[in-house]
């Protein structure tokens, strides 16, 4: 179904998705990680989408101009979140990563 990375595909790093983050309040940040790993530990404000589930995207940004960003464990997930979503039509989707390289607050449950 999905599964082809396109080339042109976005990605930053953890360390620069953390200045953008803080520039710019209206980005829309995607944790691709199942529920059980989200409950454990997520980026403030981020919003679980597992990635098994990733097409449930339109109902919940129904814009598919707004500047999301996505990650997950390591970056392995946000990378094929991004192609499908790029395949759904998101035109400002990039990829930052993996959450183990986030450098600041982590809230649980």
């Amino acid at each position: 179904m999905f599964g082809f990375l396109k080339a042109n595909q976005k990605s930053i790093t953890m360390q620069q998705a953390q200045a953008e983050l803080l520039k710019d309040r209206a980005i829309i940040l995607i944790d691709v990680r199942m529920a059980d790993e989200y409950i454990q530990g997520h980026i403030p404000g981020s919003m679980n989408i597992p990635l098994n589930s990733i097409q449930d995207i339109k109902t919940k940004v129904p814009d598919k101009s707004a500047r999301i960003f996505v990650h997950c464990l390591s970056g392995a997930r946000s990378q094929r979140a991004c192609g499908i979503l790029n395949t759904l039509g998101y035109t400002d989707v990039t990829n930052i990563g993996g959450i183990n390289s986030w450098r600041g607050k982590i809230e649980r449950g």
